[in-house]
């Protein structure tokens, strides 16, 4: 009897032997580059007890042919799927899963990740480092094709999208810093800018309206193409009897969707979408700092860069990430090779911090007795979640003086109260999120803030 969810089969081995044959094709395309260019490379001569030089072609020319023989693996041994031996290895499955499948480890990664692209940039921007990357990703997602619980994922035609766009946020990640690194090196050395030097103009007629037309064109081939390769996600009309499970917003809402995980829907879904609107509006008007205008800069307008790729890849394109792949069933934080079961249970216990908080005291909450007049009970919640108060009004009102006489010092003085106010602020609301999502994940912390007599949590 066949397996009902075969690892393999021939069309899916047929289709990695095409991948391995365009990755080889590229592949051919970057020795012959390295052959123009005539780079080499300084390897130690073993026998000589010196150094010698080789060329980089030679190596690349060597992991394509290696490319090749693979693709032509792939296409001869289609026939015998059950056992074909180039896989995912089960190390590696239960290594990744290891870590995907625990949120807390997750962001963790994210976070790290995201602190030795800015620290490493300037090696980052490197075209070979940057190729390297590009091919081992590639080679992973082509090893991760063999698993069957992974294909089911990045398959369907809704996730599909959010895998290209995955490369392209890699790709305009690398440009910015590329160039962002070349300018700072070039005023740092005096020489003037990149838009300097490339300031020639064009004509919009008929120059850039043939290029928009090329585009236009390309785009619509390769849109009718997806039409026709993938078929369209739609489902059976609504049916408040069968939800699907899980129920997921379209990719662009899914970040709004995950906060709502960790915030009343208030919150998550009035006012911090608010304020991100608020605070991009605000930008212009607190921002002192007139260098890096107009032109690609890192050096010159360090936290700014920090602060908005913060809020954009660990904060807004990790959390489309943990959505997309990794939420499953019952809202349920799955491996990316972890079968997607729907009876899968993780028992929790959320507690509020007022809880925590007078159950470490062993005492019980203030809580009112039930014909107590309405002061009185407003007194009885507030002395309940004077622990959340407390915690929310430092947060929010003492932590911005203290920063302003520590860290933010600079800031501070060169923008003056009100929009050092303004500008903290934000920040720190910002910063609210991940804070909250590690204490959700480490303690199990529910809301700071729990009032649902009055509707109330935060």
């Amino acid at each position: 009897m066949s397996e009902p969810h075969p690892d393999l089969t021939g069309s899916v081995i047929r289709g990695l032997g095409a991948f391995y044959l365009i990755l080889c094709a590229m592949n051919v395309a970057w020795t012959f580059r390295c052959i123009r260019r005539g780079d080499h490379v300084r390897l130690w001569n073993i026998l000589g007890f010196g150094r010698t030089d080789a060329p980089v072609a030679m190596y690349w020319a060597a992991y394509a042919t290696l490319l090749l023989m693979t693709s032509i693996v792939h296409f001869t041994g289609s026939g015998t799927p059950d056992t074909f031996i180039i896989r995912m290895p089960d190390w590696m499955r239960v290594a990744v899963d290891g870590v995907l499948a625990d949120a807390m480890k997750y962001f963790t990664l994210s976070i790290i990740l995201f602190a030795v692209v800015i620290y490493y940039r300037k090696a980052l921007i490197k075209p070979t480092v940057a190729w390297v990357l590009l091919n081992i990703s590639l080679l992973l997602m082509g090893l991760s094709l063999t698993d069957w619980d992974f294909r089911q994922i990045v398959g369907k035609p809704d996730n599909v999208p959010i895998v290209s766009m995955l490369f392209i946020v890699g790709f305009f990640t690398w440009l910015y810093f590329s160039r962002a690194v070349d300018n700072d090196e070039r005023v740092k050395q005096g020489k003037p800018l990149f838009e300097q030097e490339e300031n020639e103009k064009i004509l919009v007629w008929p120059d850039l309206v043939y290029t928009e037309l090329i585009c236009m064109v390309v785009l619509t081939v390769v849109l009718v193409a997806w039409g026709i390769g993938l078929q369209a996600p739609l489902e059976e009309p609504a049916n408040a009897a069968k939800t699907p499970n899980p129920s997921k917003a379209p990719w662009y809402f899914l970040g709004l969707q995950e906060m709502l995980v960790y915030f009343d829907p208030w919150l998550a879904g009035v006012v911090f979408p608010s304020l991100i609107i608020v605070g991009l509006m605000a930008i212009p008007y607190i921002d002192y700092n007139k260098k890096g205008n107009g032109y690609y800069s890192f050096s010159e307008r360090k936290f700014a860069v920090i602060t908005f790729m913060f809020g954009f890849l660990p904060l807004w394109v990790a959390m489309i990430i943990l959505g997309t792949f990794l939420r499953g069933p019952n809202w349920n934080i799955f491996g990316v090779y972890e079968y997607w079961d729907v009876h899968k249970l993780e028992v929790l216990t959320n507690v509020n911090l007022s809880e925590m908080f007078w159950g470490r005291l062993e005492m019980k909450p203030p809580t009112a007795p039930a014909d107590a007049p309405l002061w009185k009970q407003i007194g009885y919640i507030l002395g309940r979640e004077s622990p959340g108060f407390l915690a929310v009004l430092a947060y929010l009102f003492a932590l911005p003086p203290l920063l302003a006489a520590t860290m933010f010092r600079k800031f501070f003085h060169q923008m003056g109260f009100i929009r050092y106010m303004v500008f903290v602020n934000l920040l720190l609301l910002m910063a609210a999120l991940p804070i909250k999502m590690a204490l959700r994940w480490s303690i199990n912390l529910k809301y700071i803030i729990a009032i649902p007599e009055w509707f109330l949590n935060i």
